[in-house]
């Protein structure tokens, strides 16, 4: 299947954000098939790029200048490197934003007006331009003048209190996620909204401004553990790896190791006592409902514990897979990328690169059927693409490109 465009050819994005938010809308979008120029502090780039061990290997096995990390954020993006401290260099995103479709950046509130580089100022030279502000707490309210990290926002918008073992257990307590999941979230939730804009835009003729917060991202995404509270003023606590509404939802351990069994009914309850050869706690009166069983948890896991751990994991997954009964191994990473449903995806990609030749990343996940996502440029080089943006997006000379470098904008 052959195809000529991507689902956002034609859209350009100037990327004035850094660390990992921002950068992730940046990727999405281009992945999505946006141009994405990225604008980067002369000769030091990102934060992000420091952000190591670990580091990209050139050819001959040394390490380079750009960590892990920056890598996960930034792959299909052009790099412009430019002071704009310097009225230069504020002139040039004024002609890059009014060539844009979209603008993300991530400063904290009110820096860019200083430099004229709100939007309101930009929204006068292009009325079209979308333009996406991240921060920690939002533009307005009490915190708006506070740096917000994804660890303190993790901690703020009540994730942690409720992930981590029971407090009455060896370890327990809160705990935060494994990644950086405030920032990774509020990239999501950023880009579904400029795209929401950029559809309103067809019919309105204009951009408009978006004013993202990881603090009320984090706080939105709780799910059913925001109506266990709003609704039944259920305070939700640190349970470990138990689930708050369905039971058994949970891991356990196996004559090797631990695995999860995640049923959702009482149907594949019953088949997971049967399994297991213990049909009594499947009729157990106590344990007929899911509701009963939240009520009787303690005991109904204790019953269920005793019989799983006769038979290893990979045992206990092979005979609970042909019953119907959910249930899965905890990879590490490692057995991740072995897996070879993960295999079969493609969820680990090569991208070519100028330095290391090529390097492995993890493969967006969207699959389209007419409009596959390619892989054509990885994360970019500290101002690779200097040069190619001003000449080509911005139609600069060499003599004025000459001109910037002496002044130290680029």
């Amino acid at each position: 299947m052959t195809h000529t465009k991507s689902p956002l050819t034609g859209i350009r994005v100037l990327d004035m954000s850094r660390i990992l938010a921002g950068p992730w809308v940046g990727q999405l979008l281009a992945d999505l098939g946006a141009e994405v120029i990225k604008i980067e502090r002369p000769g030091k780039g990102d934060d992000t790029r420091a952000w190591g061990p670990p580091f990209v290997k050139d050819r001959d096995g040394n390490d380079t200048s750009d960590a892990a990390y920056f890598m996960c954020a930034n792959r299909g993006k052009k790099s412009l490197t430019l002071d704009i401290a310097q009225p230069e260099g504020q002139q040039i995103i004024r002609e890059l934003a009014q060539v844009s479709d979209i603008l993300l950046e991530n400063y904290k509130v009110g820096d860019l007006k200083r430099y004229g580089l709100d939007y309101e100022s930009l929204s006068k030279l292009n009325p079209k331009l979308i333009y996406c502000s991240i921060t920690g707490f939002g533009q307005t309210g009490p915190y708006r003048d506070r740096a917000g990290y994804d660890y303190l926002v993790q901690g703020m918008g009540g994730i942690m209190s409720m992930t981590g073992e029971r407090e009455d257990r060896p370890g327990g307590g809160p705990q935060r996620v494994g990644v950086a999941i405030a920032d990774l979230m509020t990239g999501m939730y950023s880009t579904v909204g400029i795209l929401a804009a950029v559809h309103e835009r067809t019919t309105s003729g204009l951009g408009q401004y978006i004013d993202m917060a990881l603090l009320d991202t984090q706080v939105a995404w709780l799910a059913n553990q925001n109506a266990n509270y709003l609704i039944g003023g259920q305070v939700p606590q640190c349970i470990g790896n138990e689930h708050p509404n369905v039971m058994p939802y949970q891991t356990f351990r196996t004559r090797d190791g631990n695995m999860i069994i995640a049923t959702g009914n009482d149907g594949q309850y019953q088949r997971l006592c049967e399994a297991a050869g213990i049909p009594e706690a499947a009729t157990e009166p106590r344990f007929a409902t899911n509701a009963l069983r939240i009520a009787s948890r303690a005991e109904c896991t204790a019953i269920l514990a005793e019989a799983l751990k006769k038979k290893t994991t990979a045992e206990w997954i092979k005979l609970l897979e042909t019953v119907g009964v959910p249930c899965g191994p905890i990879n590490r990473l490692d057995d991740v990328y072995r897996d070879p449903q993960v295999q079969h995806r493609g969820l680990k990609i090569e991208v070519p690169h100028p330095k290391a030749g090529t390097v492995p990343l993890a493969a967006n996940p969207i699959k389209f059927s007419r409009t596959p996502i390619t892989y054509d440029m990885p994360p970019p080089l500290v101002g690779e693409h200097v040069e190619d943006v001003l000449r080509v997006v911005l139609g600069k000379s060499d003599a004025e490109i000459a001109a910037l470098r002496e002044k130290k904008i680029l």
